[in-house]
C-alpha cells in the first residue's frame, strides 16, 4: 500500500469553506450520484443530524452528502445549504413530489474562538459544494477545522491548536481509501508510531506539554472538562460494501482515534465517524478495509496537528516543535 493524500475516489468530492476572521468554517463530503454509508457515533456528547437514517435496518440505501461544521449546533444551518445546492442538480432520493436529498452531519464546538454571531450557514454549506473537488483536500486550521483545539483539561488556556487532516491510499489492485479528520479533542495528541506527544494541555507556563492523563491521576474533579470536544471522521472508499458493513468500517476506523487522541471517546467527547462507498470495487473484504481505515484515520489525526498554525493565545505543534511534520 502506498500514501498518497491526492489519491481521489470518483463519485466522492471534498469542499470547505474556512473563515479565519471569526475561526469557524465547514467541510462537506459530496457523493452526487450516491453513496452507501454507514455510521459509528462512539462520543458521549454528539451534535450530528441525518444518523438515524444511516442505521442498516432502515430504509434509505444511498447517502448524497456529509456536512462537518464548526459553530456546535447553530452549525447544522449548513445542512440546508447543501440540500439547496443538491436539489439544485436533481441529486436525491427520488419520491413522487421530486428528490429529496439525504444528507448526514455532525459539528464541533469550537464557539471558544469564535465569540461573534458569525456562524456557518445555509450560504457557507452551499459554498463548501461549490469548492468541491475529487483530488486532494486543504490541511490544517481550514473548513470544519478552523477553530478546532485539542488539550483542554485545562481549559483553553493551557490548550492547542487542533484542525483538518487527511490521508489516503490506493492498493495495486485498485483498492481506493481516504480519511478526513477534524480534530478537536478534549485529550492529547500523540504519534501512533512512537507515542510521542504532538499536541494537548500544556504545563503552566505553556511552553512544553504536559501530558494528560499523568496531570489527570492529580486530579479529582476534571475542572476544564465540557461538552467542548470531538473528534469527527469520514471514510471514503471504492469498495463495495453493504450498509451494514460499512457500519463496522466505522466502528473500526474509530481504533484510529484511539491510537492517537488519549484519552478518546469520553463521556464529553462527540467522536462521530462515517463511511461511504461507491461500490465500484469488488471483492474486498470487509475486515481489510476496516483495518486500513483505522490506519488512515490515525494517520488523518496526526496531519491535523502538525499542519495547524497558532491563533491568538493558543500554539499549534509548529511553534512548539517547528515545522518537523
Amino acid at each position: 500500500m502506498t500514501l498518497n493524500k491526492n489519491a481521489g475516489i470518483d463519485g466522492l468530492r471534498i469542499g470547505q469553506v474556512t473563515d479565519k476572521e471569526h475561526n469557524t468554517g465547514c467541510t462537506v463530503v459530496l457523493a452526487e450520484k450516491g453513496a452507501v454509508a454507514g455510521v459509528d457515533v462512539r462520543g458521549g456528547a454528539p451534535g450530528t443530524h441525518g444518523t438515524d437514517t444511516l442505521r442498516p435496518e432502515n430504509l434509505v440505501e444511498q447517502l448524497h452528502a456529509v456536512v462537518l461544521t464548526g459553530g456546535s449546533a447553530f452549525g447544522l444551518a449548513s445542512v440546508q445549504g447543501v440540500m439547496r445546492y443538491l436539489r439544485q442538480r436533481n441529486c436525491g432520493f427520488p419520491t413522487e413530489y421530486g428528490v429529496v436529498p439525504i444528507v448526514s452531519g455532525a459539528v464541533i464546538f469550537d464557539l471558544g474562538l469564535n465569540r461573534s454571531e458569525t456562524l456557518p450557514d445555509a450560504d457557507m454549506g452551499y459554498r463548501a459544494c461549490e469548492n468541491s473537488s475529487i483530488v486532494g483536500v486543504e490541511q490544517g486550521c481550514v473548513g470544519a477545522g478552523t477553530g478546532a483545539t485539542v488539550g483542554k483539561l485545562f481549559g483553553l488556556e493551557r490548550a492547542m491548536k487542533g484542525g483538518q487532516g487527511f490521508a489516503s491510499l490506493v492498493s495495486p489492485n485498485g483498492l481506493r481509501l481516504w480519511a478526513l479528520a477534524v480534530v478537536n479533542a478534549f485529550g492529547d495528541i500523540r504519534n501512533p508510531e512512537n507515542g510521542q506527544l504532538l499536541a494537548g494541555v500544556r504545563t503552566k507556563d505553556g511552553r512544553r506539554l504536559a501530558n494528560a492523563v499523568a496531570s489527570m491521576t492529580e486530579l479529582e474533579v476534571l475542572r476544564g472538562f465540557s461538552a467542548t470536544n470531538t473528534v469527527l471522521g469520514v471514510i471514503g472508499t471504492n469498495a463495495t460494501l453493504s450498509k451494514a458493513e460499512l457500519t463496522r468500517v466505522a466502528q473500526m476506523a474509530h481504533d484510529g482515534i484511539a491510537r492517537t487522541v488519549v484519552p478518546s471517546h469520553t463521556l464529553y467527547d462527540g467522536d462521530t465517524i462515517f463511511a461511504l462507498s461507491t461500490a465500484s470495487h469488488g471483492g474486498v473484504d470487509t475486515n481489510v478495509v476496516g483495518a486500513l481505515a483505522a490506519q488512515l484515520m490515525a494517520q488523518a489525526v496526526v496531519n491535523a496537528v502538525i499542519h495547524a498554525v497558532g491563533v491568538e493565545n493558543l500554539p499549534a505543534y509548529q511553534d512548539l516543535f517547528g515545522n518537523r511534520g
